[in-house]
C-alpha cells in the first residue's frame, strides 16, 4: 500500500521518460494542456469498468478479445468512409470468430486516439537532409518541412478523436452492427471467391438461426455484457484504445472520478481514470520499471496492455506486474506478446511459466505483426502473411502445452479502399497471393504495413476453424465419455 500512496497524477514527471517529445515552445504547450484539462472526457468510468469486467471473462476463457486497427491513425483519414470501413471489418472479423469459437467477442479498436508512434531514432534522412523523425499527427507533420513538434496538434488530436468516437457510436446505435444485415459490412469489394463463399455460408446459417429465434419469440441470446442493457443482435459494445505514449496529453485527460457503484463496495469511492480511451497500453520501448510510463500507468484504473517482446526477461515481467497491478485485479492487465515467428518458441513458454508462478491474473494476447516486419526488395516495409500465421499458430499451441490459453489477437489491419474500390497492398501473401511487385500498387500506410480486408478475413477464418475444430473435438470427447459411462457404469479415464 505504501507504493500506491506515493503516486500522484504528476509523479511520472520525476522519472526518466522514454520517447519524450521536446517542444521548443513550452509556454504554448502549457496553455494547450490547460485547455485539454477543461475539455469533456471522451469516455466514461462506467464504460471503462464494463470493459474491465469483460476482459475478466476473456481471462476465464469465457470470451475472446479482438484488438485491431491502424498502426497509426492520421487526421486526414478521419472520414465517414474510412471509419465505416474499419468498423465493418472489425464486425466481419468478429462474426467469423463467433461462428467458429461460439464465444462472445470483446472488440477494442486501435482508433480515436492512435495518432502518435515511437521511433528508434530522433532523426531520419529524407533525401539528402537529416530531419526530426515523424512521430505521428499529434506531434509533427509527415512533410519534411513540418517536423517541429507543435503543441496545437494535441488539441487537434483530441477533436479528431472526439469526432471519430462520435461517428463510431452513431454507427453502432443505428443498426450498422445488426446481425440481421452483415452483408452491409463492405464485403462487396472482396475478390476472392473462396472468402466470399465462406462468409456467405456463415451469413446464411446466421439468417436461419435468427429466423428460428424470431419464430419462437426469442432474441439470439442474452447479453454477456455487464448489466445486459444491449441486444446482442442489434448493438455491440465497442471500445477505443491507443498507446499511452504522450504522457502530458494522457495526464491532461485523466480525471478523478467516482467509481461506479456496480463495481465498488466503498461509499463515495473515487479513482483516477484516463478518459481519452477505454484501454491504453505500454509499448515495448517505454516499459522501463523506473520510467515515467510505468509510473503513470500504475495509478490509473483503466484496464491496460503491456507489449511483451524478446528483450523482456521473465523476472522483469513479474516485477512489472507487481508495480502496475499490485492488488492482482482481474481484467486489469492484458499481455500483448510480440516476439516474431522465429523467436516465440524461445520466449513465450518461460513468460507463461513466470506469470503463472506469480499468480497474477492476465489476459494473453498474440500480436503476430510487430515481430515479423521486413523490407521488400523494392524497399517497402512489409510483412508476410505466412510468418504472421506461423507466430499466431505457435502461440495457440504453446499456450495449450503450458496449460494456459490464448485470450485474443492484436492485429494491424484496415478496411480502407482507394478511389477505384481496391484494398491496400501492404502485406505479402494471403489468399490473394500478393507479391512484392504488387506492393507499390496501393501502399497507403505512412507507418507500419497493415493487412487488407481480404487478408484480415483469411486470418479470421483460420482462427475460427481452429476453435471450431477444438470445440467439436471437446464435444466428441464428451459424447465418448457419456457413452462409455452408459455402457460400463463408470467414467472413462
Amino acid at each position: 500500500m505504501a507504493l500506491k500512496s506515493s503516486w500522484s497524477l504528476s509523479s511520472w514527471t520525476s522519472k526518466p521518460v522514454a520517447q519524450d517529445v521536446e517542444y521548443p515552445d513550452r509556454e504554448r504547450l502549457s496553455k494547450v494542456l490547460s485547455k485539454l484539462e477543461t475539455l469533456p472526457p471522451l469516455v466514461t468510468p462506467s464504460e471503462i469498468e464494463r470493459l474491465r469486467y469483460q476482459l475478466s471473462l476473456v481471462q476465464q476463457n469465457e470470451a475472446f478479445l479482438l484488438h485491431a486497427g491502424d498502426c497509426a491513425e492520421s487526421f486526414d483519414a478521419c472520414t465517414n468512409e474510412n471509419i465505416s470501413a474499419k468498423i465493418g471489418l472489425i464486425l466481419s472479423f468478429s462474426l467469423i470468430l463467433i461462428w467458429g469459437a461460439r464465444l462472445p467477442i470483446v472488440r477494442i479498436g486501435r482508433i480515436a486516439g492512435q495518432y502518435a508512434k515511437p521511433r528508434s531514432s530522433k532523426t531520419e534522412k529524407v533525401g539528402d537532409r537529416d530531419v526530426l523523425s515523424f512521430r505521428g499527427d499529434n506531434v509533427n507533420g509527415l512533410d519534411p518541412d513540418d517536423r517541429t513538434p507543435d503543441p496545437e496538434r494535441l488539441l487537434r488530436a483530441y477533436f479528431h478523436s472526439a469526432t471519430t468516437l462520435n461517428h463510431v457510436r452513431g454507427l453502432l446505435t443505428s443498426g450498422f452492427a445488426s446481425l440481421h444485415q452483415p452483408r452491409d459490412w463492405s464485403l462487396s469489394h472482396v475478390r476472392s471467391p473462396s472468402l466470399r463463399n465462406e462468409f456467405e455460408t456463415i451469413v446464411e446459417g446466421l439468417t436461419d438461426a435468427l429466423d428460428f429465434s424470431r419464430t419462437i419469440g426469442q432474441d439470439a441470446g442474452a447479453s454477456f455484457e455487464l448489466g445486459g442493457a444491449k441486444s446482442t443482435v442489434g448493438e455491440v459494445d465497442f471500445y477505443t484504445s491507443h498507446e499511452g505514449l504522450m504522457l502530458d496529453y494522457e495526464q491532461a485527460l485523466t480525471r478523478y472520478c467516482p467509481v461506479p457503484k456496480s463495481v465498488s463496495s466503498v461509499t463515495n469511492e473515487k479513482a483516477y481514470y484516463n478518459t481519452s480511451a477505454h484501454f491504453l497500453w505500454i509499448g515495448d520501448r517505454t516499459r522501463q520499471l523506473d520510467g515515467g510510463h510505468v509510473e503513470y500507468f500504475r495509478g490509473i484504473k483503466n484496464p491496460i496492455g503491456i507489449k511483451v517482446g524478446p528483450s523482456m526477461k521473465s523476472d522483469e515481467l513479474v516485477k512489472l506486474l507487481n508495480i502496475v497491478n499490485q492488488d492482482k485485479v482481474s481484467g486489469k492487465v492484458t499481455l500483448i506478446t510480440r516476439y516474431g515467428a522465429g523467436k516465440v518458441e524461445s520466449y513465450l513458454p518461460e513468460h507463461i511459466k513466470a506469470v503463472k508462478y506469480s499468480l497474477h491474473p492476465v489476459v494473453w494476447v498474440c500480436d503476430p505483426m510487430h515481430g515479423n516486419t521486413l523490407t521488400s526488395s523494392t524497399g517497402l516495409k512489409t510483412r508476410h502473411f505466412r510468418t504472421i500465421i506461423d507466430e499466431l499458430t505457435s502461440c495457440i499451441r504453446i499456450h495449450n502445452e503450458c496449460d494456459s490459453h490464448l485470450g485474443g489477437v492484436s492485429l494491424e489491419f484496415t478496411g480502407e479502399l482507394n478511389d477505384e474500390g481496391f484494398s491496400v497492398t501492404e502485406c505479402l501473401g494471403g489468399s490473394m497471393e500478393l507479391s512484392e511487385e504488387q506492393l507499390g500498387l496501393r501502399y497507403q500506410s505512412f507507418c507500419d504495413p497493415r493487412l487488407n480486408f481480404e487478408q484480415s478475413l483469411d486470418v479470421a477464418f483460420l482462427i475460427s476453424k481452429h476453435y471450431k475444430d477444438e470445440r467439436r473435438g471437446k464435444q466428441k470427447e464428451m459424447e465418448k465419455d457419456v457413452l462409455f459411462t452408459e455402457l460400463s457404469g463408470k467414467p472413462s479415464t
